[in-house]
């Protein structure tokens, strides 16, 4: 999608991602538009069993430990993973899943490319649906107002949401998961 956006999604870009930590994947995510309220003590309760996981793997501290435990605790580590990933499948075949988009993510708000038009006005609200995690089949519902949008020439769209002010344990939360997501985005790139 091309960069050069009208003045009012210009404008959207800088208030939801100017000085502030964000970070751009794609991820399964989508909005639904109407009178649909969030979630944040779901969102919050996710996000932090998000983080309780990562914390124990070693991610936090940015270096592999798996290597410092006993040879038992690696083999259930393992296990585990994969039980995950095959749980993953699984939901994902039986269930609803949320498709892949690119998309820019702050405790502000997201930009989410969507592959073809819509008709979202400005000042809908609704609800933001997001899979924070690759490893585990769950998504937040973030309540969240457009407040730009933009359509490229081959007829995809974009949409810039801005959330509300969540409850602080909820900000707290994101604004963690966000912070860990930028280290990994920037350990990655590093790599390369």
């Amino acid at each position: 999608m091309t960069t050069s956006f009208p003045i009012e999604a210009r404008a959207a870009e800088d208030s939801l991602f100017e000085d502030t930590l964000s970070y751009e994947a794609s991820l399964p995510a989508d909005f639904v538009a109407g009178p649909v309220p969030g979630h944040p003590a779901q969102a919050e309760s996710l996000l932090h069993g998000i983080a309780l996981v990562e914390d124990l793997r070693g991610e936090e501290s940015g270096k592999e430990e798996r290597g410092e435990l006993p040879l038992l605790a690696q083999r259930m580590d393992a296990k585990l993973d994969l039980v995950l990933v095959l749980l993953g499948r699984l939901v994902r075949q039986t269930g609803e899943s949320l498709p892949v988009r690119p998309l820019r993510w702050s405790g502000r708000g997201v930009r989410l490319d969507l592959a073809g038009a819509v008709d979202v006005p400005v000042g809908t609200e609704g609800l933001l649906r997001i899979q924070p995690s690759d490893w585990l089949p769950d998504h937040v519902e973030l309540a969240a107002t457009v407040i730009a949008t933009a359509t490229a020439t081959g007829g995809a769209s974009r949409l810039w949401l801005r959330f509300p002010e969540f409850p602080p344990p909820l900000e707290d939360a994101l604004e963690r998961h966000l912070f860990r997501q930028h280290r990994r985005q920037i350990a990655g790139s590093r790599r390369r």
